[in-house]
């Protein structure tokens, strides 16, 4: 398992390099002020506990007990007529409140309206499998778990759906090295060959703005194209220019073919 370590000080970064920077929030609205979200909230307060409604960006906001979130969709899809489930995820909250925020997006296409369902849950907790309800939590759920972790009971076939079976970890965690731990720099080094082929080959490079033109299939770099799996050239001079051309010699029929050379770039923007 991944050592814990302590990452209150990354407050202290700007907002685009800390991972747990919070958006401001947008202004709230009482639900009081939508007849049609306030008749929503009274037909969910009849049957279940809510903990918190609000509404925000034209859309009602419910907070509920997580053990009332099958429920409570069974209600808004029988009852109000919020029929599609459009997204479903989690939110890692951990770091702070120990705590997932699993949501669940609902459409009413003929009141034309938008429902967030929430609900917080903590790390050793399971929520209810809406698939029954929706089929498009199948996927979403299995992602969520994946992703973050998040248990979903009673759902027909719980198995990661991006990540290897044996990985180890979840990568939306925000606790979850960017770069990857020693787990990720050397799993496939140990699956495809063995540990012991690790000195011979080396951890895998995870850094997402490298690029090895002398790769495998030697990758070209535009407009210096080069034939797949083509040997370096170094050693005979610099590699050729390639003029960029917007389609290929045997492109779309009638279509002419755009030269680099007779473009023109147009800066007059009331043209």
């Amino acid at each position: 398992m991944r050592a814990y370590t302590d990452k209150k000080d990354v407050q202290k970064k700007a907002y685009y390099t800390d991972r747990y920077w919070v958006a401001p929030q947008v202004p709230k609205s009482t639900v009081e002020s939508d007849e049609v979200f306030a008749a929503d909230l009274e037909a969910i307060k009849a049957k279940f506990d809510v903990i918190e409604a609000y509404i925000q960006v034209k859309q009602m906001v419910v907070m509920i007990k997580p053990e009332d979130n099958y429920g409570v969709l069974e209600l808004l899809k029988d009852e109000c007529d919020y029929t599609q489930l459009s997204e479903m995820s989690a939110i890692d909250w951990i770091a702070d409140k120990g705590q997932l925020e699993v949501f669940y997006q609902l459409l009413s296409m003929n009141k034309r309206k938008r429902i967030r369902v929430k609900c917080f849950i903590d790390q050793e907790q399971a929520v209810e499998s809406v698939n029954p309800l929706f089929r498009s939590a199948d996927w979403a759920e299995r992602e969520a778990y994946d992703m973050l972790g998040l248990k979903v009971n009673n759902h027909p076939f719980m198995k990661r759906i991006l990540m290897p079976d044996d990985w180890e970890g979840h990568p939306l965690h925000k606790t979850y090295p960017l770069q990857g731990d020693e787990f990720a720099q050397w799993y496939e080094v140990d699956k495809i060959f063995g540990k012991e082929a690790r000195d011979i080959i080396g951890p895998e490079n995870r850094d997402p703005a490298m690029v090895d033109r002398y790769d495998t299939e030697r990758f070209g770099r535009l407009g210096h194209e080069v034939p797949r799996g083509a040997e370096p050239k170094e050693s005979k001079g610099p590699e050729p220019t390639t003029p960029l051309a917007y389609q290929e010699d045997d492109g779309v029929f009638m279509i002419e073919k755009f030269e680099e050379e007779k473009s023109v770039v147009i800066r007059d923007r009331d043209r």
